[in-house]
């Protein structure tokens, strides 16, 4: 990674002009989501709104200085950005925008972080009129008094119009120790109504999340990741539990797009993929719903390869691959051959009577750009 934050104005204040303000951690994210908010088709007043909401979410860290080091050490993204920004693509309709934002941020303390999110989320609930019942039946597994791993409490929103966003919450399943995640997760599905989900989950080498959707869902979500190290192409096309569900030749396609696989290359020797099944149905002994996710950006020498690749995943499922061009414009001025991981993942979503979706997680890059790679990258590939 540089050590520039990317989020400092270069050029000199001319002479007798009041000086410039300095950039915040809350200035740059929130001028970030509203000039994205704006490509994916939001309003001026709903993108003033949700800028305010995210704002109000990173608490008194929205005001520290870009000069200075991130506020912790968040595993949200590579450079400790604790914002994360994703537009999720249907055919023929407008894309969803998403903010992911840690609200504990700031805290001195894992077990701090955690109590300050969930204050978060209740302050939430009683802005928006949702019950936050399904996340208080979890606390005592997901938030204990000592508590282990990389995270305690993310909250992502789904920003629609109207100012009144879909609120999700990412607990973390081994918040007891991370060899007690699975007996965590079982535990969590069977409270939740979801009794035999656990037994249906694809094998892995952990459980990296628990999300759950809360307030204003058509059908909320229990939400399942499952990490995958290794992943081949054909391990890939043989995770989703759905029924019915996706054929191993689109999820085959999707991930050798993605991750750029050639006929050298087997799976993924760096960071590891992600599946996540989801859960809408009590007793259903299958899931509703089935996500590949694919961390593009170890895979590739710079965002200028990793657009292309979202560029044929996007054309292939019939959606508008121009929107993310402008989505990444809007993001940062630097050329996506200058650095690597604006685009971090890349996701194929599966949902039971919903066409697929595919939706790119981009990164904030407020404290650092690392730098491209210096070596030959797999070649993207067409989806087959």
């Amino acid at each position: 990674m540089t050590a520039a934050p990317t989020g400092r104005d270069p050029r000199p204040t001319p002479a007798g002009a009041a000086p410039r303000r300095t950039p915040t951690l809350g200035s740059l994210t929130g001028g970030q989501l509203r000039r994205l908010g704006a490509v994916a088709g939001l309003s001026r007043t709903d993108v003033e709104t949700y800028a305010q909401v995210l704002t109000d979410s990173l608490g008194p860290v929205a005001e520290r200085p870009l000069s200075l080091p991130p506020p912790a050490r968040t595993f949200l993204s590579d450079d400790h950005t604790p914002v994360e920004f994703s537009l999720s693509f249907r055919p023929d309709a407008p894309p969803s925008m998403r903010v992911l934002v840690e609200p504990g941020c700031g805290a001195d303390s894992l077990a701090q972080g955690g109590r300050v999110g969930l204050e978060t989320i209740q302050a939430m609930a009683r802005r928006w009129d949702f019950t936050t019942d399904v996340l208080d039946e979890l606390t005592d597994l997901f938030l204990p008094a000592a508590p282990q791993g990389p995270l305690a409490l993310w909250c992502a929103l789904e920003l629609r119009p109207g100012g009144v966003p879909k609120v999700k919450v990412y607990l973390n399943p081994a918040a007891r120790g991370e060899e007690r995640s699975a007996t965590t997760v079982r535990e969590a599905l069977h409270r939740l109504g979801h009794g035999r989900a656990f037994d249906s989950l694809p094998a892995g080498s952990g459980y990296p999340f628990l999300a759950l959707d809360l307030g204003d869902w058509a059908q909320p979500r229990a939400k399942i990741y499952v990490r995958h190290d290794h992943l081949t192409a054909g391990q890939a096309g043989r995770l989703p539990r759905m029924d019915p569900g996706p054929g191993p030749a689109a999820i085959e396609g999707f991930f050798r797009t993605a991750a750029g696989l050639g006929p050298d290359t087997t799976g993924l020797d760096g960071r590891p993929g992600l599946s996540c099944h989801s859960f809408t149905e009590p007793g259903a002994a299958r899931p509703s719903g089935f996500t590949l996710h694919i961390p593009v950006r170890d895979y590739v020498r710079h965002d200028g390869e990793a657009l292309t690749r979202a560029t044929r995943a996007l054309r292939h499922h019939g959606m508008d691959a121009s929107v993310l061009g402008r989505a990444v414009a809007a993001l940062t001025e630097r050329r996506p051959e200058d650095g690597v991981g604006l685009i971090a993942y890349l996701a194929l979503a599966h949902q039971r009577d919903q066409p697929p979706r595919v939706t790119a997680y981009l990164s904030s890059e407020a404290y650092a750009v690392r730098p491209p790679v210096a070596r030959t990258a797999r070649q993207p590939l067409a989806v087959s």
